[in-house]
């Protein structure tokens, strides 16, 4: 079974459009605690989508994996700074966390490849 991470955070965009307009307020507020959260301080963006990218492979959300590898390619992440990262999600979960890894890199690989064909 291959994972589409592109298609995976379009459907996930599509259910999240249709929560907003039924939970507005709790959705406003995530919004908000993200921009907060992610937003360059000490830790620069891509060092937090980094360690983002890595709890999602803790947490085993598909979802989180699609969101965040296309918010590194953005950020002009390479692949070694996302394998690193992911050594480091192995390393702290063990087996399951490694299965996951891949899915994660294989997202990264995927929206790299769309950012290219649209360049």
């Amino acid at each position: 079974m291959t994972k589409t991470y592109p298609e995976i955070t379009k459907a996930l965009s599509a259910g999240l459009r249709e929560l907003r307009k039924e939970a507005g307020d709790t959705m406003a507020g995530f919004s908000t605690m993200t921009q907060a959260a992610m937003k360059d301080g000490a830790l620069p963006k891509k060092t937090k989508e980094l360690i983002a990218l890595a709890l999602g492979v803790a947490a085993r959300c598909d979802g989180c994996l699609g969101y965040h590898a296309e918010a590194l390619v953005k950020l002009g992440a390479t692949r070694q700074e996302v394998a690193e990262a992911l050594g480091v999600a192995i390393q702290m979960g063990g087996g399951p966390s490694l299965m996951y890894a891949a899915d994660a890199f294989t997202a990264f690989q995927q929206f790299e490849e769309k950012a290219a064909e649209t360049a």
